[in-house]
């Protein structure tokens, strides 16, 4: 095509009332340019031009980056440690294959991902039970990150003593269950539920997949269930909340999913949520247990290649045309090649 150099040194349109009609095409078309360039992106319909390095938009700073790819993630924060009650499941974020995401909500959008980009990768670690007495809450759950993707670690189970806040259940991903009908922890929203109450015995942690159920008098509650991901590709169901500890004609609370059982009598300790589940802590009469570890999982087109900074454990494997890295430890940072 032709072009027609303009020399003079004003333009005067005043007397039109159309538009000017700039170079277009879609940002996959971006030209190299030079700086001064001026062009119309029809990917997001913005007008944009370049400067010394980058095409930018008008009055907006840098162009937001086209990703290079995306990702699919599963993010499980940790459980809650148990008192009486137990421990509430980490809070659960899923994006993969139209599955759940924790307190009923739905998968979220896939993880977009820049070449030679550092994302900050957190595990959180499983929240450590109380003693009987201690006028404390139990330990709520660390959280688990992916860059800016954060599921909210387990709210701490309530725990004995004289009546005070401490038998309550704090919020968390999922809430944690009181005691001595305390007020039961919250979850937060599209992460877990909340747990439950019980009368002279331990409440439930809420679940990712449910509410902690409320028991009969002297027993500990079932904790919630968790939620099934296919993610690595095998179907693996994590963040249960934990049981509630239960006392004479009352019975133990269960658990599944990762969470921990509550104990029974006196003296009793309840079990630790499962490593690398998010699952919450089982209540016990003398000391509640430890939350379980959370875990965060990307999976992504096996064309590219992670690098993991050393202050993370993980694993990478292949399932059909995709990678899956698993990171069951530590914090620091991730790129792709």
């Amino acid at each position: 095509m032709a072009t027609n150099k303009v020399t003079t040194n004003v333009i005067d349109m005043s007397g039109n009332t159309g538009g000017l009609v700039w170079a277009k095409g879609t940002e996959a078309q971006r030209p190299t340019g030079v700086a001064g360039d001026l062009r119309l992106n029809t990917t997001d319909s913005r007008l944009e031009y370049k400067d010394n390095a980058d095409w930018k938009r008008f009055s907006e700073g840098a162009a937001s980056p086209t990703p290079d790819f995306q990702a699919d993630f599963l993010v499980v924060a940790a459980g809650a440690g148990g008192g009486i009650g137990g421990g509430g499941a980490g809070g659960y974020r899923n994006s993969y294959n139209n599955e759940a995401s924790g307190g009923g909500g739905g998968a979220e959008n896939k993880f977009n991902i820049s070449l030679s980009t550092s994302y900050t990768v957190t595990v959180g670690a499983g929240g450590a039970g109380v003693a009987n007495g201690t006028s404390v809450k139990s330990n709520n759950g660390s959280d688990s990150v992916l860059d800016t993707i954060t599921s909210t670690g387990g709210g701490g189970a309530g725990t004995g003593g004289a009546a005070g806040s401490f038998n309550d259940g704090a919020t968390g991903g999922s809430g944690g269950g009181s005691h001595n009908n305390g007020t039961v922890g919250s979850g937060t929203a599209n992460q877990g539920f909340a747990g439950s109450s019980a009368n002279q015995g331990g409440g439930a942690g809420g679940g990712a997949g449910s509410v902690g159920a409320t028991p009969s008098d002297f027993s500990g509650g079932n904790g919630g269930s968790g939620v099934s991901s296919t993610i690595t590709g095998s179907a693996v169901s994590r963040a249960g909340g934990g049981g509630g500890n239960g006392y004479g004609a009352g019975s133990a609370g269960t658990a599944s999913d990762g969470g921990g059982a509550g104990g029974y009598g006196f003296p009793s300790t309840g079990t630790s949520g499962t490593a690398n589940t998010g699952g919450g802590a089982g209540g016990g009469s003398t000391t509640g247990s430890n939350g379980g570890s959370g875990i965060v999982i990307l999976r992504y087109p096996n064309t590219y290649t992670i690098t993991v900074s050393s202050g993370l454990t993980s694993s990478t494997a292949t399932d059909g045309s995709d990678k899956v890295t698993t990171f069951t430890a530590g914090t620091d940072s991730i790129s792709f090649s």
